[in-house]
């Protein structure tokens, strides 16, 4: 299948690409090809080594060359937007964003990922109406998550963040969402990570527990957000993260022996893709063939 695509490209190949560090274990070309492979579509999709100190001249770069759009992954989902001329409100709300899409050389941004997490939500069977949530982290995959979250039904969501510089993200996430989108309904509190009396206490008062961090993510791997102190996991809690390699993190290798339910990364990794497939193309992703053919042995 992939001799189909090449055999495609040629001088009227639409470039995207994903800006992102470290890039190496992204999932995210070979989904896009396949899909333009299945539909016929003639674009394009390579992954680029940029980090913070590269942004801004890789985006322009971008808009130079008139590719049709791009991703960004971490570090670069925030810092992206001061070089965009334009934020759809998904991004505008989250103050982050992970879809770019050039539109007549303006360079427009929106943010799929709080729609990718919770669409893999439903699609593991979980009610969100009424639950409360035990996010950690607030940098560009936690900020949509829970903005997402309070606009799906959800009572009440607690944040946790370390009490670093940029702990003020996650306060401004909270703000949000208990003064600006009052609408909903939704709680929202602020803690440090490092107050294990409070964090026991969400956690044992919460549904989900979330990590929306790169704990766990390659280089990381063998770190969690759950040390060995903080006896927090149960059989009736439900554990996702955001990374989704490893497919099995060591937050949901704890989580497993507990016998919690888990969720990993490569669901919302799918659904996220999706929606920027939509938006760079204008075309569906074939989405059960994507994940039957890429995924086949992967566990969602």
């Amino acid at each position: 299948m992939t001799n189909i695509h090449e055999r495609n490209i040629d001088g009227k190949t639409k470039l995207v690409g994903l800006l992102a560090t470290p890039i190496g274990h992204s999932l995210s070309p070979r989904m896009h090809n396949l899909g333009y492979t299945l539909t016929g579509i003639n674009y394009a999709y390579l992954a680029f080594e940029v980090g913070n100190e590269e942004l801004e001249a890789a985006v322009n770069g971008m808009k130079a060359m008139g590719a049709a759009g791009f991703n960004v992954s971490m570090p670069n989902k925030m810092k992206v937007l001061d070089y965009l001329d334009e934020l759809d409100d998904s991004a505008r709300y989250t103050r982050a964003s992970n879809t770019v899409v050039n539109k007549d050389g303006k360079l427009i941004g929106y943010n799929t990922d709080g729609l990718g997490y919770v669409r893999n939500l439903i699609e593991h069977g979980v009610e969100l109406a009424g639950k409360k949530v035990t996010l950690v982290g607030s940098g560009g995959a936690a900020t949509p998550i829970a903005i997402q979250l309070a606009q799906s039904g959800i009572r009440e969501i607690s944040i946790f963040a370390r009490n670093d510089q940029y702990f003020v993200q996650a306060e401004e996430n909270v703000t949000y969402i208990n003064e600006e989108m009052k609408s909903f309904g939704v709680k929202a509190n602020i803690f440090p990570l490092e107050d294990k009396d409070a964090f026991r206490r969400e956690v044992a008062e919460s549904a989900i527990l979330a990590n929306g961090t790169s704990l766990g993510m390659k280089p990381l791997d063998q770190l969690s957000i759950i040390d060995d102190t903080l006896d927090v996991l149960r059989e009736d809690l439900i554990v996702t993260d955001v990374v989704y390699n490893p497919q099995k993190t060591k937050l949901l290798a704890q989580a497993q022996e507990a016998g919690a339910k888990t969720i990993n990364g490569l669901g919302m990794m799918l659904w996220q893709g999706a929606l920027a497939y939509k938006l760079f193309t204008g075309e569906d992703m074939p989405v059960d063939q994507v994940k039957q053919i890429l995924f086949e042995n992967d566990r969602f």
